[in-house]
């Protein structure tokens, strides 16, 4: 089309005019520097000596810890004290600031005024008075008294004392270079446990003085239905529960456990530690939690853990102590290079969680099998689970899996709407995969003579008994691949983590001598988790998980049902004219005919078809060939 000149050169002005336009009438402020009253870490001696941190844990009912601490100084001036904020284990900013409250600073007896620092508000900066030798710290860090608070972390029968939550440290030194001496007072008549040692007198224990990146990393289990039980090896097994009788384990079940520190010893050929603690709650009063330490973990699962050891539940609980214990070794002790931090307020970067999280839980699962607390079918149904999950993740299709390890920075595990197209923390169970392939790859290279028990022996297994840290990046892992046995594992990597994906890797079945295969029976670990979350699990064909009361808890992106039109939180009232029941949804499933389904959103109702005729799907592993496979192999024990 042809313009005229005027029109041309009215355009042209038009286009180029608009923000000398809007100048004329909006303001435009200049930035101004930006200054960090926290200074940088450094790894000298904190001058001031060793802190004094007292905790009053008796308040059971109001569920508030007291704290008063005494921090030495050894000069006058600015002096930042900081929260912990980036938690190891975590991966993620998570320390709880809100909860710390009536804070207030003395020196002499006389208060010091404080101010928060507004880049980091962890931070809060105090002015230390000519002469000062000490400064006393006095706050309360609530503890929630509900689910929706937080995590609950104090009950009339157990605490949990995680130290992060109780203190603070001078900033400008590396936590390891600070010394810190604990004393707790627990309820009358309670025992504590902890990777610490100390001194009891009455209910308060003091603990001996260690730095304050080790106490960080040595939280407490304290309750009134205790019982220690030894496993070998210098490691203990801390029960607390609601009830005694849930503290009494058989010889069997205790055996499983001490096999599984024998197994841990024989995998990685040494410990590093000189002694361990399990804290170990079997409750459903005190808030769920899995977290590594180097010489401790924190653990909690459900009532029956030994009570009722062949059920659903205590089976899904069965995989937490072999994950934990694992970490001593893969993320405390080996550990990314910059997921270690000086401090607890530097932030984190998590690209190699893969390696951290996913290989850790590889062998959470081999040792649980090589323990006796998973039977070898039971593991095989767990990795059919497992890979049949992560093929229903659509987003796969533009989420690469190293981008998963920024999930718990991104979302914080906060629920998501459509988690089969967002993508969670698959490292944790893409990384396994990952690593069970390399160990099949591993195996066929060597024609058998190697797998990847000879990787773990000479990349965790070295500094026997090194309680530090040694860090390491990607280069480190795959020279120690080749040194075990030539690949290109470079391009394994680029293929498996750094790109977009159609399916999980299953060369670890495949070369390991099975294949994933579907069936209308329930694999042992799809029926506990059914059972336990009263759902019906059908993410593997027509696309959802659907609650015994019809509401709807998961729907895969681009699914059957997906299709249809169906969300998370709808509510099947019925089908085919039938009130909803899970026999009448796999009865509808299994007819292989259009559903009418009946469904509420919300207030409101409505009428829809869907249309699948797949049937009932559930995974489960099938043996190719005769003989012992590389997965085979893999299960057996080493003691």
């Amino acid at each position: 089309m042809i313009r005229s000149l005027a029109a041309a050169l009215f355009l042209s002005t038009a286009i180029a005019t608009p923000l000398i336009a809007q100048d004329a009438i909006r303001s435009k402020p200049t930035a101004l520097p930006v200054d960090n009253a926290a200074p940088t870490p450094k790894d000298v001696p904190y001058p001031g000596g060793t802190i004094r941190l007292e905790v009053d844990a008796t308040d059971t009912v109001q569920r508030i810890f007291r704290v008063k601490e005494t921090i030495p100084v050894a000069s006058s001036g600015p002096m930042t004290l900081l929260m912990p904020q980036w938690l190891p284990g975590n991966h993620a900013p998570r320390g709880q600031i809100e909860k710390l409250t009536g804070l207030t600073f003395t020196a002499d007896g006389k208060p010091l005024a404080w101010k928060r620092d507004p880049l980091n508000v962890y931070g809060f900066v105090i002015d230390v008075p000519q002469g000062t030798k000490q400064v006393v710290a006095s706050f309360q860090f609530l503890s929630a008294t509900q689910p929706n608070q937080g995590r609950v972390i104090v009950t009339p029968k157990m605490l949990n004392i995680q130290w992060e939550s109780v203190s603070l440290y001078p900033a400008g030194y590396y936590t390891r270079q600070i010394p810190v001496q604990a004393t707790v007072t627990y309820p009358d008549g309670w025992q504590a446990a902890t990777a610490l040692r100390g001194k009891a007198t009455g209910s308060t224990v003091a603990y001996d003085v260690i730095d304050y990146e080790a106490l960080q990393d040595s939280p407490v289990f304290a309750g009134r239905y205790f019982k220690p039980v030894d496993l070998g090896h210098n490691v203990t097994l801390n029960i607390v529960a609601d009830d005694a009788d849930e503290l009494n384990a058989t010889p069997e079940q205790i055996a499983h456990h001490k096999k599984l520190v024998d197994e841990a010893g024989a995998l990685f050929g040494t410990y590093h530690f000189n002694h361990y603690d399990f804290l170990f709650a079997i409750t459903d009063e005190m808030g769920g939690i899995g977290l590594e330490h180097h010489r401790s973990s924190e653990n909690q699962v459900e009532p029956g853990y030994f009570k009722k050891w062949g059920d659903g539940d205590a089976l899904l609980d069965r995989n937490l102590l072999p994950h934990e214990f694992t970490h001593s070794w893969d993320g405390k002790f080996r550990r990314p290079d910059l997921l270690w931090t000086p401090d607890f307020n530097v932030p984190m970067q998590d690209n190699l969680l893969w390696v951290y999280e996913g290989q850790t839980q590889f062998w959470g699962y081999v040792l649980g099998a090589r323990s006796g607390l998973f039977t070898k079918q039971e593991t095989l149904d767990a990795y059919a689970h497992i890979a049949a999950k992560l093929d229903t993740t659509r987003g796969r299709e533009w989420r690469p899996m190293e981008d998963t390890t920024h999930d718990p920075i991104i979302s914080a595990r906060r629920p998501k709407g459509w988690s089969s197209w967002q993508r969670s923390e698959d490292y944790y169970n893409e990384g396994l995969m990952i690593w069970l392939e390399a160990d099949a790859i591993i195996r066929q290279q060597t024609k058998g003579a190697k797998g990847l028990d000879d990787f773990a022996q000479a990349f965790f297994g070295i500094n026997p008994g090194d309680w530090g840290q040694v860090v390491y990046n990607r280069g480190d892992v795959i020279k120690t691949l080749n040194a075990v046995a030539p690949y290109d594992w470079t391009g394994f990597f680029q293929k498996y983590v750094d790109s977009t994906t159609r399916e999980t890797p299953k060369g670890g079945f495949t070369l390991g001598g099975y294949k994933l295969v579907y069936g209308d029976t329930p694999g042992a670990i799809t029926k506990a988790a059914e059972g336990s979350g009263k759902f019906t699990d059908q993410s593997f064909g027509i696309g959802m998980i659907v609650k015994n009361d019809g509401e709807i808890s998961n729907v895969v992106w681009d699914s059957p049902a997906f299709k249809a039109g169906l969300a998370i939180g709808s509510k099947i009232v019925a089908i085919n004219g039938d009130e909803y029941s899970s026999d009448v949804f796999k009865a509808a499933i299994k007819s292989g005919k259009p559903m009418q389904i009946i469904l509420k959103q919300d207030k409101y109702y409505r009428t829809l078809t869907l249309a699948y005729s797949g049937g009932l799907r559930y995974p489960r592993l099938e043996k190719m060939g005769e003989g012992e496979g590389s997965l085979d192999r893999l299960l057996k024990p080493k003691t």
